[in-house]
């Protein structure tokens, strides 16, 4: 994989432009400079934001990282409600398997993953 434009770097790591910029500002992202002063975002930074080796990239732009805070399990349904660290919660629906592959518990790190109308969660 090659440096990216901020335009490229935002399409591949599934999230806004105005994201990665405000990423930028905040010092989420350590993106480089062109002669133009363009944004240019290294491979292995991108590598960085993406995670793991292997883990599905996902077209979702709306990631809340943060703290589960319950989980509810009640027959094939299992409602996780998340913590995130800016001033709101996230709170998902999802399948009771979904919630045990995940190995989720009160007190670790998640992220709500917001598409559409669903929220997904991941560790």
């Amino acid at each position: 994989m090659q440096n990216a434009t901020a335009a490229q770097a935002a399409r591949m790591l599934g999230i806004s432009l105005d994201t990665l910029r405000r990423w930028d500002r905040e010092g989420k992202i350590e993106v480089q400079r062109d002669s133009a002063n363009r944004r240019i975002v290294t491979a292995a930074e991108i590598e960085r934001l993406r995670g793991h080796e292997g883990s599905q990239v996902s077209s979702a732009r709306n990631r809340f990282g943060g703290v589960v805070r319950s989980v509810e399990i009640d027959g094939l349904l299992a409602r996780i409600e998340i913590d995130v660290t800016e001033p709101s919660r996230v709170v998902a629906i999802i399948t009771r398997e979904s919630a045990e592959n995940l190995g989720l518990e009160v007190g670790m790190s998640a992220t709500g993953v917001i598409k559409s109308t669903s929220v997904m969660v991941e560790t």
